[in-house]
């Protein structure tokens, strides 16, 4: 579940795709719209390319709908609606989907509400039985005792998200300077806590009877389904339905700056400066918003833009610069946000965005760096276009906010129609001498680097506290907490389970393979539904083949390989991948070197010649070196100021040990990367980057014969030379349990790490592993979460996992949970895995299999999922049809075969964990655990003696 604005995704799979722009003019999508008597909307989209189905419901209310002294609601209510209802008992949401083999999730933001399904097509009724469940006979389940629940898990989703992270507060920072008290987006989506505390069961009531009725909501259907029947179906569980009291909808409610706001937060997180700049704009769909999305790539995108090379390249001032339009119903804004590098003065970095500014102005920009933007722009609007539930998410999105599905067209021909006029224009209208909020969050204690002229912001600071028994006794005691709602008649008997047909038959896509003179072996699947392509080259090395006190070579020679080739600048190759709409990455893995590109169909020859130009001609720029060094450096001390982000690396550490290279980030240390020169990247990429250890994954919309023919240059271009694949000892898993702690003073949750040496993912077991793991803590419905979140309201979420590649993994529990619940956590996750190891119910055991081998149905939907299937065959060597092995090691999976397996791989006395959070209030109780003392760590790991 999240709480944040869903950016918009455009969707459609069956239509005829021109060249840029006049695709636009073409661009139709096919489905049929009708209204139910309560004023439900109801949109039907068939797509028969996967025996899949979606089912989305979005509730036109957001946090913009709440009102003063009562926010957090509509967030608050996207929890409540997985809980239970009166014919679905509690967390059988989640189970229900699952178990039949999809996945479901819901998301709030300012202006909606939404809730997703998608499911193998046989479970459509079963789904549309719980959505309409929760539409009309949700209220006769939201007690008391369920409210403060969810109140405990909205408060860790704040911790998590908000309140443990480096500029954390800056939206809400942003939101009380920028928009007048009382407006609705002068609070966040999340809400005041104390508005939830203080909220009763009478004022959910009263927000749920408002708001969630049918005739505020559109429900979309989307992929392979009979119209006929459905149109039955939805009739029978959502026609009887009441409607709420009539809806209005909010008018956009722009604001104006009278003057400029400057504000100031110090961030006990933050290890560097962070600027934002905000101009309030226009709201969503309105014809500027196009303009002002086109005038912000100009500004920032690429080398060539006035803010890179000024605040980049120039002044050195940060690794980057954002800057957007954000636009919601009700109003927008245009965001300039800058991380800096350490101790960097911000009100240089404001001059440096005036200077920018007028750099801009003089320069000017060209007809083709438009149409490079635009380019860029319609590329990632097919490219998005993959999945029925991102159809159902655009049709309810256009549907509610912009009046009709048909907007999708005209949402694309809006911004291929930006004209330069259109960018000078709203320049000058929204950003050219006019007010803006600015704010400067610095590190705790370093207030001389605000921006001059900047107030002091105070941000409420949570008290984690939990309610003593006179408390509840006293809230418990409130009228309104003792709303209570008979049950709802139904004209039909809803506690009926629907029956669900036949599975649907899975067909593993056909896989095609070849293999060239130098060794390089290509896997592919012809995809018909998009005008699309999507590949991968893979060289295997990555960061093992880093020498140990030079790590993050891998990574850093990665990135080179996109700065320049031999005859192209940094500019040039940047201009030809955006001229071609294309995307064209170089990534290191702790294993591999990874090229991926993506980009239309058409394009396919030009896009591939682009990426061998990459691959085997780099022009190993110094000045882009020592730009990425900068950058790796700050990214690296940026970590240290996450929590999560040390727990896992320092888990790592513990599980590998010094002495193996997997102890390492694959960023490197501040230390290691300092001593790294560009001779080190050469070297490297010398040494190590064969064909004979390169795999080609291509999925896309062209023929075995054309991909192979682009490919085969690389034969003659691309020579074998000698390389050996770097061993390590195996690691040794510790004899005994061990607790190690790190402190982050003043810590509103504790990141908790518990597991121990695991094996390879080519280790017969390791699947079976996988399977075994899954009711424990593989997915929602896991035990430990149930517990966690759902019955202690500790976390915002918990799970357990095995990780493995070609080399031995780990099993690891995790979550962050609340400071003062630190130890509890602990040994609930140390009890639990204890009790699993003597075997699960076969109720369980059902559950596992249903929902592992149902889900098959949706594995193959998207480009990048068949890509990822073809990279696990290339990497491990597996069969073609590996996903039907897999289902028939879980089809033959026994309860005792389970219970052997969580006896020999789950070891609870043998584990370690790993506590981040407060020393002060955490470190001494966690000797209740009775394995001694916890070893004190630094945030890279070592003792702290």
């Amino acid at each position: 579940m999240f709480s944040q604005k869903i950016s918009l995704v455009a969707l459609l799979s069956l239509f005829t795709i021109a060249s840029f722009p006049q695709s636009a003019e073409k661009f139709k999508l096919d489905y049929e719209k009708y209204k139910l008597s309560n004023g439900l909307e109801v949109i039907l989209h068939e797509d028969k390319s996967d025996p899949i189905v979606s089912v989305t419901i979005l509730y036109h209310v957001g946090s913009n709908r709440e009102k003063p002294g009562k926010t957090g609601f509509a967030h608050l209510f996207e929890h409540m609606m997985f809980q239970e209802s009166q014919h679905v008992g509690q967390d059988k949401f989640f189970k229900y989907i699952q178990e039949n083999g999809g996945t479901l999730n819901g998301g709030t933001w300012q202006d909606g509400t939404i809730y997703y399904q998608i499911v193998p097509k046989n479970a459509l009724e079963l789904v549309l039985w719980l959505e309409s469940d929760r539409m009309g006979y949700l209220l006769p389940t939201v007690t008391q005792e369920a409210f403060l629940n969810q109140q405990e898990v909205v408060q860790n989703e704040k911790r998590q998200r908000v309140d443990n992270q480096p500029y954390g507060h800056t939206s809400y920072v942003i939101n009380k300077l920028l928009y007048p008290t009382g407006h609705p987006y002068s609070w966040e989506v999340i809400g005041e806590l104390i508005d939830l505390q203080n909220a009763t069961v009478k004022d959910v009531h009263d927000f749920y009877r408002t708001w969630y009725g049918p005739n505020n909501a559109t429900l979309v259907v989307a992929g392979d389904f009979d119209k006929s029947e459905t149109k039955k179906l939805i009739e029978k569980y959502f026609g009887e339905l009441k409607p709420s009291d009539p809806v209005t909808d909010l008018k956009p409610m722009p604001v104006e700056l009278k003057e400029i706001k400057k504000a100031f937060y110090e961030d006990k997180f933050a290890q560097s400066p962070e600027l934002n700049m905000v101009f309030p704009t226009v709201e969503q769909y309105n014809k500027d918003g196009y303009a002002l999305d086109v005038l912000a790539d100009l500004l920032a995108k690429g080398k060539r833009s006035p803010f890179y090379k000024v605040i980049v390249e120039e002044k050195k001032l940060a690794p980057s610069v954002s800057v957007f339009q954000n636009s919601s119903e009700l109003a927008g804004d245009f965001r300039i946000r800058i991380r800096t590098f350490p101790d960097k003065n911000l009100t240089e970095v404001e001059k440096a965005i005036f200077e920018a500014l007028e750099k801009f102005e003089k320069d000017g920009f060209t007809d083709k760096d438009l149409e490079r933007i635009k380019a860029g722009i319609e590329t990632n609007f097919y490219n998005q276009i993959a999945s029925v539930l991102g159809k159902s998410f655009q049709l309810a999105q256009y549907n509610e906010y912009a009046g009709s599905p048909d907007f999708i067209s005209e949402d694309l021909k809006n911004s291929l129609a930006v004209t330069k006029e259109d960018v000078w224009r709203v320049y000058n209208k929204y950003i050219k001498n006019k007010n803006y909020v600015l704010t400067s969050f610095v590190p705790a204690g370093k207030t001389d680097l605000i921006a001059a002229q900047s107030e002091k912001f105070v941000v409420p600071e949570e008290q984690i506290k939990p309610l003593n028994e006179e408390e509840i006794k006293v809230r418990n005691s409130n009228p309104d907490n003792q709303v209570k709602v008979d049950p709802i008649p139904s004209s039909f008997d809803r506690n009926i389970v629907p029956a669900l047909g036949a599975d649907p038959l899975i067909n593993v896509p056909k896989v095609w393979d070849a293999k060239l003179k130098n060794g390089i072996k290509i896997y592919g699947i012809e995809y018909n539904e998009l005008p699309l392509f999507d590949f991968q080259i893979e060289i295997k090395g990555g960061l093992l083949q880093d020498e140990m006190n030079k790590v993050g070579v891998a990574n850093l020679t990665a990135r080179m390989l996109t700065q320049g080739t031999k005859n192209k600048t940094p500019i040039e190759l940047e201009d030809a991948i955006e001229e071609l709409g294309a995307r064209i990455n170089v990534s290191a893995t702790n294993e591999s070197i990874v090229l991926q590109a993506n980009c239309l169909s058409s394009k396919f020859n030009e896009v591939y010649k682009l990426t061998e130009e990459i691959l085997l001609e780099p022009r190993w720029d110094e000045k882009e070196f020592a730009r990425l060094k900068q950058e790796t450096l700050e990214t690296i001390r940026r970590g240290k100021s996450n929590p999560a982000a040390v727990a896992s690396n320092v888990f790592n550490k513990l599980i590998y040990g010094d002495d193996h290279i997997f102890s390492k980030s694959i960023l490197g240390t501040e230390e290691s990367v300092n001593a790294i020169t560009l001779d080190d990247l050469k070297d490297y990429y010398q040494k190590n980057i064969a064909p004979q250890l390169a795999s080609i994954s291509f999925a896309g919309n062209i023929k075995k014969d054309e991909v192979v023919k682009a490919f085969s240059s690389l034969e003659k271009r691309w020579n074998e030379k000698p390389v050996k694949i770097k061993t390590y000892p195996e690691p040794i898993m510790t004899d005994k349990s061990v607790v190690y702690f790190i402190d982050f003073p003043n810590a509103k949750q504790s990141e908790i790490r518990i597991g121990h040496l695991g094996i390879n993912y080519t280790h017969p077991d390791y699947f079976k592993a996988y399977v075994m793991n899954y009711k424990l803590g593989g997915s929602f419905n896991g035990i430990v979460n149930l517990i966690l979140r759902e019955e202690k309201g500790f976390t915002y979420g918990a799970r357990t996992d095995f990780r493995g590649t070609e080399l031995p993994g780990y099993f690891v529990a995790a979550a962050a949970v609340q400071t003062n619940a630190t130890l509890e956590s602990a040994q609930i996750f140390r009890d639990e895995i204890v009790k699993y190891r003597n075997g699960i119910s076969e109720e369980d055991m059902n559950f596992t299999k249903n929902s592992l081998l149902k889900s098959n149905a949706l594995r193959f939907e998207t480009l990048g999922a068949l890509r990822g299937m073809l990279s696990q065959i290339a990497k491990y060597n597996l069969p073609f049809d590996y996903v039907k092995n897999q289902e028939k090691q879980i089809q033959n999976m026994t309860i005792e075969e389970h219970k052997k397996l969580a006896e020999k791989y789950l070891q609870p006395d043998k584990m370690i964990y790993l506590i981040v959070g407060d020393k002060a209030t955490q470190y001494d109780k966690l000797k209740e655990l009775g394995l001694g003392d916890p070893i004190l760590l630094d945030k890279d790991g070592n003792v702290i003696k």
